[in-house]
């Protein structure tokens, strides 16, 4: 398959290897919005071909329940998990043995979380149409939600803090969670993760990964065996309970099996989106610290060796400079080889730009997860970009803050889908509901022309419903 980086451009393009990042040079082009985003780098993600991979196993979950997710488990993390519903005292004993440092971390990364998503929450309103008619905008939570968390080649507690925050200021009843068994840890999630599930106060916890964990939310999961019961008794279930219940919402990042059985399910439960590798783009001009440039694109790179890390400047001088630092930084840094491998690749680069006003064009046509703006006037930069999952202005704002302790959430669109997509926020877990009441002088005020309508349309019953209300003693 074709990748938008082989693609060849329709007008002149620059493109050549740097010492480190690829360069892309726009200077001399003139590109409208789709052809930019078919020269910029970016890593490719084939959700449809996984969906192939992943379906028997969304079948299994669905025909055998619990029998299937251990089956799953031990084939794809090498574990078979005793309890697949996380024991009350594992989640008790997780907390109990947190670094006392990551625990105060993770609190205050909680109290910021519900800061920040308290302000996302909507007001009912009711509106006057005319004298006796009104329609009320309510907004309804959804009454269970399934959240996921990943645990691939990091350990992402945060995660947990991100998804479980959103999910409770939104006033959802119910909050189940899910995490990969590790054979490290008995079958059971990682213990950081289980801590933070105790911190928010989930107690419906599941020993599940990948696209059964999906699987298991959209349909439930029967109990296998004794053990399965008794974990759901003990957590107040009645004998004979589903092992886990289904869910109304799925929402969390993960691999490219996680986003395939995400799509595969979608319209049997709601979804939040499909994520793929997550990226930074930095704008940046001559007065940005390059320094500073470097260690922005590194912390993204050591992600995941499909990682986008995109420099975008009009400064020949900042763009060498910044990439000196980046050699640097990369042979101390603790994953040099896995950062190597996402800076390097096709996914990552510089693009030099003519000026700011092109550079705002790029960084919308790339529409990245993270944004940073190091300009001058970096807010009024800021103000002016449309597309990018969330923006960091300003040298003292990098994505690390966002990814932890900013207030905002770090579960974004990924792979240019910012162009229509946001990132997760209470909205996903909210209905918006509108009710209807008019009196009867109201409706006598609307019954001719709701009848001129609905006869225009062939559809004469509508005006006669709104009429057989004449004289009604109702």
């Amino acid at each position: 398959m074709t990748s938008a980086w082989d693609a060849t451009p329709p007008v002149r393009l620059g493109r050549y290897p740097g010492p480190m990042l690829n360069r892309i040079d726009l200077r001399e082009s003139d590109l409208n919005a789709r052809e930019l985003a078919e020269a910029l780098p970016r890593a490719t993600l084939d959700v449809a071909a996984a969906l192939d991979a992943v379906a028997p196993t969304i079948a299994d979950v669905r025909e055998r329940g619990a029998a299937a997710l251990r089956e799953a488990a031990e084939r794809f993390d090498h574990v078979r998990p005793e309890h697949l519903r996380v024991p009350r005292e594992a989640l008790t004993r997780a907390l109990e043995g947190l670094d006392p440092a990551v625990r105060e971390a993770l609190e205050l990364s909680i109290a910021h979380n519900r800061a920040g998503h308290a302000a996302q929450l909507p007001r009912e309103t009711v509106t006057e149409i005319v004298p006796g008619g009104t329609v009320t905008q309510r907004w309804i939570p959804v009454r269970r939600v399934g959240l996921y968390v990943p645990g691939g080649l990091a350990v992402y507690p945060s995660s947990v803090v991100m998804n479980v925050v959103a999910a409770q200021v939104a006033g959802v009843e119910q909050v189940a969670l899910a995490s990969p068994p590790q054979a490290a840890f008995d079958g059971l999630p990682h213990p950081t993760i289980l801590a933070a599930c105790e911190l928010l106060g989930v107690e419906e916890v599941y020993a599940v990964g990948g696209a059964q964990a999906i699987a298991m939310f959209a349909y439930g999961a029967a109990c296998e065996n004794a053990t399965d019961e008794a974990d759901v008794v003990a957590a107040g279930g009645a004998p004979g309970t589903a092992l886990c219940e289904r869910v109304d919402v799925v929402t969390g990042p993960g691999n490219i099996f996680v986003a395939a059985a995400k799509r595969a399910v979608r319209g049997v439960v709601g979804i939040d989106a499909e994520a793929g590798p997550t990226e930074i783009a930095i704008v940046a001009d001559g007065e940005a610290d390059p320094e500073l440039v470097a260690a922005d694109l590194l912390s993204q790179a050591e992600h995941d060796p499909n990682a986008g890390s995109v420099l975008i400047t009009d400064s020949e001088r900042l763009a060498a400079e910044a990439e000196a630092a980046l050699e640097r930084r990369l042979a101390a840094t603790k994953h040099t080889q896995r950062s190597r491998t996402a800076l390097e690749g096709r996914q990552s680069g510089i693009v030099l730009v003519r000026d700011l006003d092109q550079a705002i064009e790029v960084a919308d046509a790339y529409a990245a997860e993270h944004l940073e703006i190091h300009t001058r006037h970096a807010q009024a930069v800021a103000r002016r970009i449309r597309n990018a999952g969330a923006i960091f202005v300003g040298p003292y704002s990098p994505v690390p803050l966002g990814d932890y302790l900013a207030g905002s959430n770090h579960v974004l669109p990924t792979g240019g889908t910012a162009r229509f997509a946001a990132g997760l926020n209470v909205m996903a877990y909210i209905k918006p509901v509108q009710v209807i009441e008019y009196d009867a002088a109201a409706l006598e005020a609307m019954t001719d022309p709701l009848t001129a309508l609905a006869e225009s349309e062939d559809l004469p019953a509508h005006g006669e419903a709104a009429r057989a209300r004449r004289g009604s003693r109702a």
